[in-house]
């Protein structure tokens, strides 16, 4: 194999975490778990609200080229979400509406990039969820080198191929197969928890002394 180029095989879904994290907030989900988890400065450019729940698969490019993009394209299935760390560069756009048409066409329900898309109009009128780090109308590179379904990282957060992408308005995590379903379980608790608090602050019996608490504790009161 050239240096520099690797092609491995699509991971299948876990399609089990996948239905179990369907709906939830990203900011529950990282919460539940540490508030660890999570991309930074990788924001969705839809302008409607966005959600995504799917199958990770990874790619891995040089500053401004998309040549494995156009490859990794080839191997998407139903439910994928394409996840591409392009090194954070914004200068060109590794991405635009032919790619996502083509990405769509395989069943594709999203796309992450951390770089720069463009054609964003197109994003929105298609409802295609889309999170990057930029946007930009120059085009990219078509010479390589990349990598295809090996482990990434963008906004500073590691992506596994196979990986299970959770994405909204708030922005993208990646949970391993390994704790979906544990995200998912704590994170419907922790949801229900939320949603009762709202509940009193609308009835007026919001109870915020542990402010006052915490506050003491460190001598601040």
């Amino acid at each position: 194999m050239t240096h520099g180029y690797a092609i491995n095989p699509r991971k299948d879904a876990y399609k089990e975490g996948i239905s179990a994290l369907t709906g939830l907030a990203t900011s529950v989900v990282s919460d539940v778990l540490g508030r660890t988890i999570g991309a930074v400065g990788i924001l969705p450019v839809n302008k409607s609200p966005v959600s995504v729940c799917g199958n990770a698969v990874t790619v891995s490019v040089r500053s401004g080229d998309n040549l494995m993009i156009h490859k990794a394209l080839q191997i998407l299935q139903s439910g994928d979400v394409l996840v591409v760390d392009g090194g954070g560069d914004i200068s060109r756009a590794l991405f635009g509406e032919i790619m996502m048409t083509v990405a769509k066409s395989h069943g594709a329900v999203g796309a992450v990039f951390d770089a720069a898309i463009r054609d964003v109009e197109a994003f929105e009128h298609h409802q295609f969820p889309c999170w990057a780090r930029g946007v930009n109308m120059r085009g990219p590179y078509k010479d390589g080198p990349g990598s295809i379904n090996v482990p990434i990282c963008i906004g500073g957060m590691t992506v596994n191929p196979g990986d299970i992408i959770l994405g909204d308005g708030d922005g993208i995590i990646a949970l391993s197969p390994e704790i979906a379903l544990e995200g998912a379980r704590l994170g419907k608790e922790k949801e229900l928890t939320e949603r009762k608090t709202i509940q009193t602050i609308l009835d007026g019996k919001y109870d915020d002394a542990w402010v006052d608490a915490a506050l003491k504790q460190k001598g601040a009161l």
